[in-house]
């Protein structure tokens, strides 16, 4: 039985909710004048990128804003009860039994030293006080409810013998213990693969409704809150900008900001050459800088210069929808369905010769096979099996595929960080694939360069942003004085278009966005023919993750750059590249253009990513397909094809073959290879995973 029985009002109420930090110098306004509420059994999506408050929205709710963190204005009820007033005692009861959390991180909610079933009967036992049998056949429904395989034996594991898809099942499993009345979930997904992402959603969704528990979702990932709430809210520097029903806020936005943020996704129908994005311009504000009026307004295509930026701007009723809100002053005036205006439009570049061709590369690690003590037998793990694929010039290729599948590994192979066990890498024709980093002549490391996944990793804190650009130059030889070698630092900094101020600044002072801009340029500075761009946006927002990919495929069109893109987001992948290979536990699974890749006939595997990536558009119908188990371990993959323990099409292979066998290569048409033991006539059948829904 549910604790929604007893009460009948709105589950949560913010009202007028200010929050702020105070540090030693100033205080920091983090959340100001927010309002939401959310109904018995509702699902509310906060979104926004980061820094805009939205998880200090969450800790407010939780009441764990830390010393520094106090609520300066508003309120916070829970079930009509102002959390802000209640006793440490009263809290404590509330907190887990009645509003539980899932973080981002699964392995910081969990115990390392304690087993999962322990860790999990704690709940009721101490909230509820109900005997250690009870709670152990509590412990084993739930695992049982996030669809863990086998629980007994996960209730007698620790944390660190599960994947991160099992970790992330058991933390839902220990919020929803207790059966609370309010889940809130920040950003729970994003450590996941997308299969798993996929699953892990699905089974949020289910469980929400079987045990009628509202939700608050925070997460910048637009098409996530679209597959699972009802509702959205849409935050921009501490405040909500925009609220409303799902439908309203995606089909009939009322406020630049969300304009702006959808104008910058690669929705279906985007096109880099045809169809770019529109990067919102400028940065957002700091907390402590933010302008007079409306703090889009220097950011904003609607601004007008003595109303935006007048005076406090509060929400507004959108006339004609229910529970629809704006925080703009012009919104009744602003046409929303006018067309966009378009970006500069730019040719479709040919793909010049080939720059790189890689021929049954295969890379083997031996490790023992108990790790931990080096002894006992020796295990081969098979990283990368049989890789072929060519690279032309100007070309984008994107590698797809989830953790464990290869990608970074063959990445290290072509950079030289390791050497291959078997096979070619020709690189204009010369092998690379046996010659480690530090034996290649300069020009082969200067030819190919890398684009780290996190910009705050790969800078020296300790050095100026010129400074570091510089030592490049250097190392690449470019540039016979150091004179010379500052003008193309200079340069360079143009070409990322970064103020030349910024070469003496320190990485510190610069955004995550820059600070990408910064690894982009110097990864150009001894004019790479090939980057290898590893997941290089997904750690930047929305907004940001725009600018950077125009950016790159500006210096691509500028420099005929080859560019491998490494990414497991198709959206992303289907607006920039003009071929896909798709990898899994090592294998290419699929290779063919863009076009013949999106389309069936499909890989299975294809078919299940295809089919997982949420995409933010309210008239797309997805076919739904949710794999089961989580991805294999390359220490000990299934026998046979690599993807048997998970396809939804083996039944339809007779004999078992799909257990025994690895498939071979076979070519569809014009260049397009599948992996697969289908018969070309399941082939043909297949239907599309992605259709635009009729009107």
């Amino acid at each position: 039985m549910s604790k929604m029985a007893e009460y009948e009002g709105p589950i949560l109420e913010i009202d007028n909710l200010s929050i702020s930090f105070f540090t030693r110098l100033r205080e920091i306004p983090a959340v100001m004048d927010f309002s939401c509420t959310v109904q018995p059994g509702e699902a509310m999506g906060l979104v926004g990128e980061s820094g805009c408050g939205k998880s200090t929205v969450a800790l407010g709710v939780m009441q764990d804003l830390g010393v520094n963190g106090k609520t300066v204005g508003g309120s916070i009820k829970f079930k009509g009860r102002d959390l802000n007033k209640m006793s440490p005692e009263e809290l404590r009861d509330i907190r887990g039994n009645e509003i539980a959390m899932i973080y981002q991180e699964p392995m910081a909610s969990l115990n390392p030293a304690m087993k999962i079933g322990k860790q999990l009967m704690e709940v009721p036992m101490i909230h509820e006080g109900v005997s250690e049998a009870e709670a152990y056949d509590r412990a084993l429904e739930v695992v049982t409810d996030v669809k863990l395989p086998d629980p007994d034996r996960i209730l007698k594991s620790f944390p660190h013998q599960l994947s991160g898809g099992q970790q992330q099942r058991i933390v839902i499993a220990m919020a929803l213990m207790s059966k609370p009345s309010l889940l809130i979930l920040d950003e729970p997904t994003t450590a996941l693969d997308v299969t798993v992402e996929a699953a892990v959603v699905e089974l949020v969704k289910d469980l929400g409704k079987k045990y009628g528990t509202s939700m608050l979702f925070i997460s910048h990932n637009l098409g996530l809150i679209l597959e699972t709430c009802d509702r959205i809210c849409v935050m921009y520097s501490g405040e909500a900008v925009e609220a409303g029903s799902i439908d309203d806020v995606f089909d009939h936005m009322q406020h630049p900001y969300t304009q702006a943020l959808f104008r910058s996704i690669p929705l279906p129908g985007a096109d880099k050459n045809a169809h770019p994005l529109v990067a919102i311009p400028g940065n957002f504000p700091l907390p402590h800088e933010r302008p007079n009026g409306c703090n889009f307004g220097p950011r904003c295509n609607y601004f007008e210069e003595g109303r935006c930026d007048g005076g406090d701007i509060k929400m507004a009723p959108v006339q004609g929808f229910e529970r629809h809100d704006s925080r703009c002053l012009k919104f009744e005036e602003i046409d929303w369905d006018a067309p966009v205006e378009a970006g500069d439009k730019s040719e479709k570049t040919k793909p010049g010769k080939v720059v790189l061709k890689m021929d049954n590369l295969k890379k083997y690690y031996e490790v023992a096979a108990n790790a931990m003590f080096g002894g006992g037998d020796k295990k081969v793990v098979k990283a990368n099996e049989t890789l072929s694929f060519e690279a032309r010039e100007s070309e984008t290729l994107a590698i797809v595929g989830e953790s464990g599948c290869g990608k970074s590994t063959f990445a290290k192979v072509l950079m030289g960080l390791e050497t291959a066990t078997d096979g070619e890498i020709l690189l204009d024709g010369k092998n690379i694939e046996g010659t480690a980093i530090q034996d290649r002549d300069t020009k082969t490391v200067a030819d190919i360069q890398m684009v780290f996944q996190n910009p705050f990793d790969t800078l020296n804190p300790s050095m100026t942003i010129g400074r570091q650009i510089i030592r490049a130059l250097e190392v690449f030889g470019v540039g016979d004085s150091e004179e010379a070698r500052r003008d193309r630092m200079l340069q360079l900094l143009d070409l990322v278009k970064l103020p030349r101020a910024f070469a003496d600044r320190m990485p510190r002072q610069l955004s995550g966005g820059q600070k990408q801009r910064v690894g982009i340029a110097r990864a150009f500075a001894g004019d790479a023919r090939i980057v290898v761009a590893d997941e290089p946006v997904s750690a930047l927002d929305v907004s940001v993750q725009a600018a950077v990919t125009d950016l790159l495929m500006e210096i691509q069109r500028e420099h005929k750059t080859t560019l491998l893109f490494i990414s497991h987001d198709l959206s992303i992948v289907r607006y920039l590249s003009d071929r896909v290979m798709v990898m899994y536990l090592g294998h290419v699974v699929e290779l063919g253009s863009t076009d013949q890749v999106f389309a069936p006939p499909y890989h299975p595997y294809t078919e299940a990513l295809l089919s997982a990536v949420p995409i933010a558009d309210t008239s797309i119908e997805k076919k739904h397909i949710v794999l089961e188990g989580d991805i294999p371990s390359a220490m000990d993959p299934p026998s046979g094809c690599p993807f048997q323990t998970r396809c939804r099409w083996k039944d339809k292979v007779a004999g078992g073959l799909c257990e025994q066998e690895v498939p071979e290569q076979k070519t569809l048409a014009d260049g397009h290879e599948i992996k697969c033991h289908l018969s070309q006539e399941e082939l043909d059948g297949m239907e599309p995973v992605i259709k635009v829904a009729a009107e």
